[in-house]
């Protein structure tokens, strides 16, 4: 088991009354263990969105890398001549 550390946190009123009301209902066993269960979904979170960012730096770059961009005038153009030209 890794070492455990003691650390003291201040929190609003209102956050502190919530934590004291679900440990006094019985779902955890200590304050300790809801902080545990808030930082380690903090923690997923945070590792969730460095993927997003990185899978969309992956797709920017992508972008920039398959080649010039063209107008979107002239895209528009060129659809509206192929939709026109099969009707």
């Amino acid at each position: 088991m890794s070492a455990v550390e003691r650390m003291t946190i201040t929190m609003p009123a209102e956050m502190a009354e919530t934590l004291r009301r679900t440990v006094a209902t019985g779902e955890y066993a200590s304050a300790s263990e809801v902080i545990r269960e808030a930082l380690r979904e903090w923690a997923r979170s945070r590792d969730t969105e460095r993927q997003e960012l990185e899978a969309l730096r992956a797709a920017v770059k992508a972008g920039l890398d398959s080649g010039p961009a063209l107008a979107a005038d002239q895209v528009f153009a060129e659809l509206r001549a192929r939709y026109t030209a099969k009707s």
